[in-house]
């Protein structure tokens, strides 16, 4: 779930159809008592049939076509029935481990297995990776370790970046986000000189060619617009920080950008933020509202309302991308499945002591 937070703080200027089916049918005739010649036979044989028998090819394609349907909706149920399944053995695992049955949970899961595939329909998919969180909760609660999977190698950090720069190719959902966004702070900058965005996790800096053209669109050319990013690698900030000022000289307009290496709250100082008197100063932040894992325990708001947000997005992904798609394989394993790690995987103890803390200290 992609929310953007946008804040704008000017400072003072230094200076199917349904199924059908047709049979044939014969009528029986009355007894005649005259001998009717060859042609009258003919004739009233063809009057009783009905106009599927009087037509046998037609009857044949519609019986097939019948079938065909009657398979078709065989197999819709099959995979009704299993996703069904397939969410009562998750919601009866995670019962489990937030009950601290790990054995239990432990024995649910092979059959979760059985049933789930990173390569089957949504629901089987969904399923595959939300075991494989339940299971790294289950392991982290045997071990007494229950940390965010944050602190990613470098190579897991590009593929997790490559997979976002996919999701944000093939569906609308960032892009949404991003023009929404943009939209927000052109109107704010109306008449404004110099800007200044300090964007808290701007990893691959998707969002702002976007806002760069808006504003060499406008009448009056903005003569100045820098850019602070934070970001957990140095390197990836660097290469961000370079494709946005290739993409600015093409535009024409002044860019200078700032890589701030690390998270907002280790921010000590404001000053390492190159905050300046004249400038308009935009603070933008794209959060993940699901990762908040001081939040509810893992059968209660957390597990279910994720388990209905990727089901939404996984259904999505396979209704606007083929099965064989490597695309969305690459986006369901590399960037949800990490997310559904993040979200599942972490809890426990620590998390339910650390909020009795937080609460204790805000009364």
């Amino acid at each position: 779930m992609l929310q953007s937070s946008t804040l704008l703080v000017p400072l003072p200027p230094h200076n199917k159809p349904n199924n059908s089916s047709s049979s044939s049918s014969m009528n029986s005739g009355k007894r005649a008592v005259d001998l009717p010649s060859a042609a009258d036979s003919v004739k009233r044989h063809r009057s009783h049939l009905s106009p599927a028998a009087a037509n046998p090819s037609v009857s044949g394609e519609k019986e097939h076509e019948s079938e065909e349907e009657q398979l078709g909706t065989t197999v819709i149920e099959e995979e009704d029935s299993t996703g069904l399944r397939l969410l009562s053995l998750l919601l009866q695992c995670a019962e489990c481990v937030a009950m601290d049955n790990l054995d239990d949970a432990s024995q649910i899961l092979p059959e979760i297995a059985e049933l789930s595939s990173p390569f089957g329909s949504s629901a089987q998919r969904v399923g595959a990776y939300f075991a494989d969180a339940l299971s790294s909760r289950i392991i982290s609660s045997y071990l007494g370790t229950y940390s965010p999977l944050t602190t990613l190698y470098k190579t897991h950090q590009q593929k997790l970046l490559n997979a976002l720069q996919i999701y944000n190719s093939i569906t609308p959902l960032i892009k949404f986000s991003h023009f929404t966004a943009n939209q927000a702070i052109q109107q704010a900058l109306d008449g404004v000189d110099h800007v200044h965005v300090i964007d808290l996790d701007i990893m691959q800096g998707l969002q702002w060619p976007g806002l760069f053209h808006i504003l060499a669109s406008k009448s009056r050319k903005i003569k100045s617009i820098r850019i602070t990013g934070l970001g957990q690698s140095m390197e990836l900030l660097n290469s961000t920080g370079q494709r946005l000022a290739e993409f600015a000289s093409a535009l024409n307009i002044p860019f200078q950008f700032q890589p701030l290496e690390g998270k907002i709250g280790n921010v000590k100082d404001l000053n390492q933020l190159g905050i300046k008197m004249g400038e308009t100063v935009v603070v933008h932040w794209m959060h993940h509202c699901l990762y908040d894992i001081t939040g509810s325990d893992i059968v209660t708001l957390r597990f279910v309302e994720a388990l209905h947000y990727y089901s939404a997005l996984f259904d999505a992904l396979g209704d606007g991308l083929g099965e064989d798609s490597v695309e969305r394989h690459t986006v369901e394993q590399q960037l949800f499945g990490c997310e559904i790690r993040n979200i599942v995987a972490v809890g426990g103890l620590s998390a339910r002591a650390k909020l009795r803390w937080k609460d204790g200290d805000t009364s």
